[in-house]
């Protein structure tokens, strides 16, 4: 088995999270700011796995009551009615709604549990060391990084239809509390996103790599 190529940081290295641009600190400092866009630099995050984990139990914490409490209240004549985002869904499934039907099914309830559950695996490896499929976890990483923006549809689309339908006193909507779980749900895992360090899953396999080295020096 080859060996590992040594990290950016192990030859002091930087890479810049606005540019990408690779550069190394001024001498004698830890830490500096890039050279092309003025960011600071860092060599790793800190305290990015406590953080993460903080982020991800407080989001699973909102997920329970942002799918069962009702996210928005139709007041007409005749009474109120509350819906769920899952009721939603169903409501809005029709011959010509259900690719809005489809949206809303995947931005509110797939991809908030699917961010949940993939941010807790790569949590759990880098905390346990593993160096296998480094390159699939960091796919994974960029995935829920780039899918992270799409969550709030259901969020927009409830505030459009509160802020369009006020028909009062004939009909009126109004945004239910499941609605400010779903928002808490959504902020705490992009925020779980931005707080994990990629760099860290390259880390263990480095060293590892290190500590074979040693053993057989």
């Amino acid at each position: 088995m080859s060996a590992m190529a040594p990290t950016a940081m192990q030859h002091g290295l930087q890479n810049c999270p606005a540019c990408g641009l690779l550069s190394r600190p001024a001498p004698g400092a830890n830490e500096g700011r890039c050279p092309r866009c003025d960011e600071e630099l860092i060599f790793r995050k800190t305290d990015s796995l406590q953080r993460t984990v903080a982020y991800l139990i407080a989001a699973a914490a909102c997920y329970l009551p942002a799918n069962l409490l009702p996210v928005m209240t139709t007041v007409t004549a005749s009474g109120r009615d509350s819906d769920t985002i899952m009721q939603g869904v169903v409501l809005l499934w029709s011959p010509t709604g259900w690719p809005l039907s489809l949206i809303v099914l995947f931005a509110s309830i797939m991809i908030p549990s699917a961010k949940i559950v993939t941010l807790a695996y790569l949590v759990i490896t880098v905390r346990r060391g593993s160096i296998e499929n480094n390159r699939q976890r960091i796919r994974l990483y960029r995935l829920v990084e780039f899918i992270g923006r799409w969550s709030m549809v259901d969020v927009f689309v409830d505030t459009f239809t509160v802020s369009l339908i006020q028909l009062q006193p004939l009909m009126s909507v109004e945004p239910g509390p499941g609605l400010l779980f779903f928002a808490a749900v959504v902020v705490l895992t992009m925020l779980a996103v931005e707080s994990f360090d990629p760099r860290l899953i390259w880390d263990c396999a480095s060293s590892k790599n290190t500590q074979k080295e040693d053993k057989y020096a």
